[in-house]
């Protein structure tokens, strides 16, 4: 269909064209003799050349916008030339016309993201160094379907949309354009203009990399230079399924686990706390590190969760490099990586996604679906099959660029339900009345059955803390298809349990043994994390009552019954050495306190002892989630508050019997259940002097009597340390 070239070019002029290629570029007329006619439009050009064949000819000024055009005679085909402008400073310039290129996205790639199922539209979106035709420069593509106009800004143009004006494609939504000359490190952003005409700076969506807050102009990045060398790490995981195996997590937030000593307003960067960190996890003992999010955000106080950059790593800490080195040397180490995901909201700064193209485009337009009145955020349109897609994409990005070994998914409580934080009449119901979302438990599943059959065997953990039944449950059978969920009854009970005066613990009893009755409906991981360390809520350590001997003595128990309770562990930073202050994302860890005060280093001895039994004793982690691995002892006994309980590995020849004694009462003679006639021996002491207790303990091999005591057939004698906990493991005589 024939074309209007004028109004074609009015539209361009006046910065509101769609397909700037109808009018820029090369043309071949139809006529005799045939020829060509190319146009540009620089704005700020005072004159412009055409470079072809070694020569240099003139193109006419035909507007005073700065739309320029020359003819060549004799030419049928296309040819290669490039454009020399010289501008009002008299500088010259000379660069490959980015509107001689033919379209670069095929027809699947646009199919496949329009459909929701372009899984690695990270390879195809946002800004791509590439090659064409044999010359280099970066492709850019964005999503803004209701845009009149699209154009690619920055220092190279002087910020001018007019300038680098995009070309839809077809009905796809998406914009396109290869800039020639155009390299890595260079800024950009995306101008838009709506429907209603007015103008919008975007950064991109998709892209890898960011300026330094508080700016935040997109940088072109290149993710494929580093050399990666954990290929043993990822075959080995490839090949293991983590639920029967240990699973012990440490928490951190990269801005303040520690700070330059020299300069305490520095952050590290990820190389430096990957030299610093590693070490010490894999001393302690963790299996893994989970860093709060490390996704690009405008404010530190959010600690990372109201993300504005979700396929780029923050610039706080360093380059994309640097975070590769950071997950390599965790693998290279034994040490597994899992990041905190956030798709349950986005923030409404108007450089980030939230009215993108002048429309509710990643957001639901309804605020009573789309912005979250809690948080003041804006909720994902997780039915629109492109978000959806934005969303799927970017999980297995994490998984496929920087090879992580889990994602903690960030608010599913509030995904999982349109009601969530809001009062009657600030939510719609669902298309059968209730108050389920079904476009996010749609979403979840899709994501989580993606991520498994592209990734096997990682770890997809929600913080989910209703009783939405089936989080960690395959897809298929109807659950959400999370690997793990957080068990956040278990933290809520026990943190309040351990805040009662022991001398009135055993009014509170259940709050010990309720757990039991849910611990294997979900594959739960017990969670003592950042959560519970902010806002007024003090540290663990703060939370524990009595003298500072009692506090420590509380804080060893409870990191005791964390660690052989069923489900797998996570501990937020500091914990470990009992930081007293409440944790900020400001300052550094108080690291002295473990240095100068023998209470805070006998705590980070247990945590790492902990550990280091947790790990040789596949009783704690082998049979985590179904009943088999779990049996009481004793729970009945709230006088004294004091439970036991055995763990189970899959031979159950393999336990080990926990006792927990929750007031300073110290017992001796005190009847012990145990599952066996084996004798047993002392292995944990929560009370041990290496730990800062006074020593009460059972150094001998206790032999039972074959006598029933609580739930066993047998019970031994022991002695029970005050606020302390010990673990005794059956000695079996040598097989003849």
């Amino acid at each position: 269909m024939a074309i209007d070239i004028e109004q074609e070019l009015e539209r361009l002029l006046h910065a509101d064209q769609h397909d700037p290629f109808q009018v820029l570029g090369l043309h071949l007329i139809d006529c005799e003799p045939p020829a060509a006619i190319i146009r540009a439009f620089q704005p700020h050009a005072e004159s412009m050349r055409i470079l072809v064949d070694g020569e240099r000819r003139h193109m006419y000024k035909m507007r005073a916008e700065g739309l320029f055009e020359i003819i060549i005679p004799d030419r049928s085909q296309p040819f290669s030339y490039q454009l020399e402008a010289t501008y009002y400073n008299n500088g010259t310039h000379i660069f490959v016309d980015p509107y001689c290129f033919m379209p670069l996205l095929g027809d699947m790639d646009r199919y496949l993201f329009n459909s929701g199922t372009h899984y690695e539209a990270y390879n195809r979106m946002g800004a791509h160094l590439v090659t064409v035709g044999g010359i280099s420069g970066t492709v850019f593509r964005v999503w803004a379907p209701a845009a009149r106009r699209v154009s690619v800004v920055g220092n190279f143009n002087a910020w001018d949309g007019r300038v680098h004006q995009m070309r839809v494609l077809g009905n796809s939504g998406i914009w396109e354009l290869f800039i020639p000359g155009f390299g890595e490190n260079e800024i950009y952003k995306f101008e838009i203009r709506t429907q209603h005409g007015h103008l919008l700076e975007k950064a991109d969506p998709f892209q890898f990399y960011g300026e330094l807050r508080p700016r935040t102009a997109s940088v072109v990045r290149d993710l494929h230079r580093y050399q990666w060398q954990d290929g043993e790490w990822l075959q080995s995981r490839a090949r293991v399924l983590p639920y029967n195996r240990p699973l012990s997590i440490y928490e951190v937030h990269p801005g303040s686990w520690r700070r330059d000593p020299a300069d305490p307003e520095r952050f590290l960067t990820y190389k430096e706390l990957a030299d610093s960190l590693v070490p010490y996890v894999k001393e302690m003992g963790f299996t893994h590190i989970e860093l709060m999010p490390v996704n690009e955000h405008p404010l530190d106080e959010s600690w990372g969760y109201q993300v504005t950059g979700y396929y780029s790593v923050t610039s706080r800490y360093g380059t994309p490099d640097e975070f590769m080195y950071f997950v390599d040397l965790c693998h290279q180490h034994g040490i597994g990586v899992i990041l905190d995901w956030v798709p349950a909201h986005f923030p409404t700064d108007g450089h980030s996604i939230g009215n993108f193209d002048g429309t509710a485009l990643y957001e639901h337009e309804d605020p009573r679906q789309g912005a979250h009145p809690e948080w003041g955020t804006l909720i994902f349109n997780y039915g629109r099959k492109e978000t959806s897609n934005f969303l799927i994409a970017n999980a297995l990005f994490w998984f496929d660029k920087y090879h992580i070994d889990g994602l903690r998914v960030d608010a599913v409580a509030s995904m999982l339900y349109l009601d969530y934080s809001r009062r009657d009449g600030e939510w719609m119901p669902n298309c059968y009345g209730g108050r389920e979302n079904i476009e996010a438990i749609e979403f979840l599943k899709h994501l989580n059955s993606v991520v498994y059959e592209k990734f096997p065997n990682v770890l997809m953990i929600a913080e989910e803390s209703t009783s939405f039944f089936g989080v960690s449950k395959p897809a298929d059978i109807g659950g959400l298809g999370f690997g793990f969920k957080w068990n956040m009854g278990w933290m809520n009970d026990t943190l309040t349990y351990f805040s009662k005066d022991p001398l009135f613990r055993k009014f509170h009893h259940n709050a010990l043994t309720f757990s039991l009755y849910y611990a294997f409906s979900e594959n739960f991981i017990l969670p003592l994390s950042h959560d519970e360390v902010v806002h007024g809520k003090g540290s663990l350590l703060g939370k524990m009552p009595g003298d500072p001997w009692q506090q420590f003595a509380n804080l060893r128990l409870l990191f005791f019954f964390l660690w052989t309770h069923p489900g797998k562990k996570l501990l937020f930073m500091g914990g470990e050495f009992g930081q007293w202050s409440e944790w900020y994302c400001k300052t550094s860890l108080e690291w002295h306190l473990p240095e100068q005060n023998p209470g805070h280093r006998h705590l980070q001895e247990l945590v790492k002892e902990l550990n280091r039994l947790y790990r040789a004793n596949p009783s704690l982690w082998e049979i985590d989630f179904t009943h088999e691995g779990f049996q009481w002892m004793d729970f009945k006994d709230a006088d004294n508050s004091v439970i036991a309980f055995a763990r189970f590995a899959k031979n159950r020849r393999d336990h080990l019997i926990c006792l927990l004694n929750f007031t300073p009462q110290v017992h001796h003679g005190y009847r012990l259940g145990v599952p066996t006639a084996a004798p047993y021996r002392e292995i944990m002491n929560t009370d041990s002097r290496l730990f800062g207790g006074t020593d009460t303990g059972n150094p001998l091999l206790e032999i039972p009597h074959h006598e029933s005591w609580g739930e066993a057939p047998y019970h031994i004698t022991v002695s029970v340390p005050p606020l302390g906990g010990i673990i005794l493991q059956p000695v079996y005589a040598p097989e003849s």
